[in-house]
């Protein structure tokens, strides 16, 4: 499979994970090898009422129509609010998907489904290049890269409009646009390790201009246009296998970006800035059985079960199902039942082990969906809170080491001193 011929921990713990952000990639290996609103709400996740769909007016087209400017996006909830004093914390649990792309499989409208009914927004790491037809590929120009490469496969032109069809229903449906960039290079030379702050501009801007021009490029003006403003939709992405962030983050800041998703091996605290824009990394969570955590990604789960085979001893996958989606949940739980820490978990549109990392994920958000203070969001929508938050109680809130509960309880907690 092109996208997981990768360097691997090869059953490596987190330590390992965190120095390299080596098997958090994830590999998107979605193209060639591949053929994948909530609705009610008005309760903890602060969801609207109205039911979910995915038509809007078509609004004012932008450049040639690719996209338009539909207004504000729907099915948000209510404006933020700081924090009460004494006030418990929400339970924040941000799901999200690199790729983002429907590859034949099903599980773009599965993951859609779910979310509308347990009242969910996700964030979708949309690739650039998926929306650029293969036969056009000469257009993508990689820094350090030969035009055209891409270590991901491009999709076919049926798996492209299933594409647009999906994502133009994500945000329908209230979930975010994110950016998982483009050609998706871990090793050698060529990779994102090594892009400088100029290179991150570069692919960006091609980027935008894959998801912003797709009707240019692929000459399907009969299609529906994606109902939102991208260059103002977008405010953060996930970098390929978590490597790159340092050289990313001062073109994000210049962008204006509000986060970035990228770095590896968090531990499960309150998160900071990191050049004024919010670091909102994968977490180390307890692994069942295991000496050692893991990511809190779909891959990391594979590395440490199938050594990086994406077909492992099928009689293995019941155990190994079930480990992940324990481990999800006891990462859930730790914070849930102390700090209240945000929980971030990363995916793939990928049947990887017979389909089972789907199966834990959507297991995992059943257990955490509908509990008290908890809010199933997109990274949008949790910064959007952070960002009216008193920022003395966010520094009290960062004092909590993890699995930490706030001595006295959250009353005395979070009271002025």
């Amino acid at each position: 499979m092109r996208g997981i011929n990768r360097r691997s921990l090869l059953g490596a713990g987190v330590g390992a994970a965190a120095a390299l952000g080596l098997a958090a990639c994830g590999g998107d290996d979605q193209g060639k090898a591949g053929p994948s609103g909530p609705g009610k709400g008005g309760d903890a996740t602060g969801r609207p009422t109205a039911p979910a769909t995915p038509t809007q007016d078509a609004g004012r087209p932008i450049g040639d129509g690719s996209t338009a400017d539909t207004g504000k996006q729907p099915h948000q909830p209510d404006a933020p609010v700081p924090l009460e004093p004494g006030q418990t914390p929400p339970q924040f649990v941000i799901f999200s998907w690199d790729g983002a792309g429907e590859v034949g499989n099903g599980l773009f409208p599965r993951f859609l489904e779910l979310a509308k009914a347990h009242d969910a927004a996700m964030t979708f790491f949309l690739s650039g290049i998926y929306l650029l037809p293969e036969s056009k590929k000469h257009l993508y120009r990689p820094p350090n890269n030969r035009a055209g490469a891409s270590d991901i496969g491009y999709l076919t032109d049926d798996h492209i409009k299933d594409t647009l069809k999906y994502v133009r229903q994500a945000w329908l449906e209230g979930h975010e646009i994110g950016t998982h960039f483009n050609g998706h290079f871990c090793g050698g030379s060529g990779s994102v390790a090594h892009w400088t702050p100029a290179d991150w501009q570069n692919e960006i801007d091609q980027a935008v201009g894959f998801v912003t021009r797709w009707k240019t490029h692929s000459g399907w003006t009969d299609l529906d246009p994606l109902p939102f403003d991208y260059t103002k939709e977008l405010i953060g992405g996930r970098t390929p296998c978590l490597l790159g962030q340092d050289k990313l983050l001062p073109t994000a800041k210049r962008l204006g970006w509000r986060y970035d998703a990228s770095s590896p091996g968090g531990r499960q605290t309150w998160p900071v800035k990191r050049q004024g824009i919010w670091d909102l990394p994968l977490q180390a969570i307890p692994f069942p059985g295991r000496s050692f955590e893991v990511l809190s990604m779909d891959y990391n789960m594979l590395a440490n079960q199938s050594k990086n085979s994406t077909k492992g001893m099928p009689s293995r996958y019941p155990g190994w199902r079930k480990q992940a989606t324990e481990a999800y949940l006891a990462g859930f739980r730790r914070a849930y039942e102390s700090n209240r820490a945000p929980f971030y978990i990363g995916n793939h549109f990928e049947q990887w082990n017979g389909g089972i990392y789907m199966d834990a994920v959507e297991e995992a958000l059943k257990g955490m969906a509908g509990k008290k203070d908890v809010r199933l969001v997109s990274f949008r929508q949790f910064v959007d809170w952070l960002d009216v938050q008193d920022p003395k109680i966010l520094a009290r809130l960062r004092t909590l080491g993890v699995g930490e509960s706030p001595a006295g309880g959250w009353n005395a907690f979070l009271r002025p001193a």
